[in-house]
Order: structure tokens, then sequence, then C-alpha cells
């Protein structure tokens, strides 16, 4: 890959850990001759007031930047990702805990990875993304998501009950807490635990996954990305909720249609030759583990 000239920071800033680690990366970008962009959330907090830096101004201006440093967890990488959409500037994700299956690289090794940019050696591994149309009596709004999308009854603990099509086939009614329709990259999120599959990132899929289904009949349903998953809603049903990548929120109704579609773009994730996805999923699901014996 070229070397990059530029690059922008998203980070979480409620995180301590965030504020500690900006100024030595500042300095690292200072030696490497790179220069910063800083989202606004960044410079209107009080801690970073001070910093002059340029501002990412427009999520068009992501597209001017060579690679976009993510500092949070998976939920700041998601939120990045969304942002960036079509655009190609890639995402470096630094995971500001423990590892995560989005922000690979943790702050014992950030500056040996970002030292590995700076060179330009690193690929870019592709991700899909999913679209949501909701068809609304007085407007249709979409929705892009890495991870998933969830929809729920808003009541508390009222069973969702509602019918999925796929490709205009019918597949069944599902009565369930609610419908997790979850990409590659979130299958190991909600729909893991809702006990969706592991889908390896370059499977071309989508996960349907029941949320504690009503039937034991009900079970997880993988198809084809190429396919239009349709969701109609029992009129038992209002104040339905549609949650995107466990993040943004609409209010539905009953009358409302939801189709999910393959966004035809997908995001780049900056990846290093030594990186392996099985590697870290051994690690997250404590996979090999010998069990402790007294």
């Amino acid at each position: 890959m070229n070397k990059p000239s530029c690059f922008g920071i998203w980070g979480n800033t409620e995180k301590d850990e965030f504020w500690n680690i900006l100024p030595k990366i500042i300095e690292w970008a200072d030696t490497h001759s790179l220069e910063i962009y800083l989202t606004q959330r960044i410079l209107s907090d009080e801690r970073g007031s001070n910093y002059n830096f340029r501002e990412i101004t427009s999520k068009d201006s992501i597209s001017n930047l060579d690679f976009m440093l993510v500092l949070g967890g998976d939920g700041t990488f998601l939120s990045c990702a969304r942002a960036i959409e079509h655009r190609d500037t890639p995402i470096l994700g630094i995971h500001l805990g423990d590892l995560g299956f989005l922000a690979k690289v943790t702050l014992d090794d950030i500056f040996q990875r970002l030292d590995l940019v700076a060179e330009g050696r690193f690929s870019i591994e592709k991700r899909s993304m999913a679209k949501v149309v909701v068809d609304k009596k007085d407007e249709v709004f979409h929705q892009y998501g890495l991870n998933d999308f969830v929809v729920t009854n808003g009541e508390t603990h009222r069973m969702l009950i509602a019918e999925v099509f796929v490709d205009d086939n019918r597949v069944s009614e599902y009565k369930a807490d609610g419908i997790i329709i979850a990409t590659p990259t979130g299958s190991t999120a909600y729909s893991l635990s809702s006990g969706g599959p592991i889908i390896a990132p370059n499977v071309h899929s989508f996960v349907i996954t029941p949320i504690s289904a009503h039937t034991l009949n009900s079970r997880p349903l993988v198809v084809s990305a190429d396919s239009k998953i349709t969701i109609k809603f029992s009129s038992y049903n209002d104040n339905i909720m549609l949650i995107t990548d466990g993040q943004l929120h609409k209010i539905l109704s009953s009358h409302d249609n939801i189709k999910i579609v393959d966004s035809n773009f997908k995001i780049g994730l900056i990846d290093f030759s030594d990186n392996d996805y099985f590697q870290t999923l051994r690690t997250k699901m404590g996979w090999g583990r010998r069990g402790n014996v007294n």
C-alpha cells in the first residue's frame, strides 16, 4: 500500500484512556510528518479545545484522508464505519480495553502497528455493510449497518409477531422477543449471544436470528446477501423498535414494512500480515483452553 500523508482521529471521548493516548499519537504523527484531522466532538471537548488541528467538517471530507484511526471499542468503530459508508477511506481500530473483533489493535502494540501503517506495510480487508429501507405511510428512510439490524416490540416484555420473507418467499411467522438480521461481521455480536452461528467475514450472507423464540422450531437461518429480506408485523404489535448496530433507534408501527439488502459497498479495515481472524476468535471465545483441575 502507499504511504499515508494524513489521517483522521475518531475517538470515544468519554474514556480517560483516549485522552491519555492522544498526545502520544500526536507526537508520533509529528515524527512521521503526518497531518492530523480531528472530529468536531474531540475539538469541542474541554480537553481537546487547545489542539490546533484541522477539523473533519463533514462525512464527505473523510474521503480526503488516507485512513481513519478509531480509538475506543467496537461500538466506536461501528459509528465511524456508518459515517464513512461508501467512501474508500479505511479504518484502523485501536481498542482501549481488551482485544475486539473490529478494533483489532490494543494499546500494547499501537505504535508498532502505526509504524507499519506509516511505512505502507498493511493490507485492506473488505467488510460488507447492510442497508435497511423502512416504508412508512408518510416517508421512506434508510440506514446502513455494519453489524446488524434488530427489531423488537417497544413495549416491555411483549412478544413480537412478525413474518419474514426472503426474495418475496415466505419463510415463517416468528413469535419471539425480537429478530436480528446480521452481517458476517455482526454474527459474533448480538446474533451469537442469541444462538446464531459464527460466519466468516468473507462469506457473502445474512443470518436471521430470533431472540428468545417462543416456539422451539424457530431456528437461525443463513441466506445469501444477494437476497432481499422483508419483515412484516402483526397488528398485535405497535411501537416496534428498529435498532441499527445497537446504537440508532427508530420507532415503527405495525403498518411499516422493513426491507434489508446488501449495501453494494464495503468498508475497508486496515489489516496486517500476521493478523489471524481465527486466532482472534480463539482468544475471544476461549476455544482450546483447558479447564482448571483441582
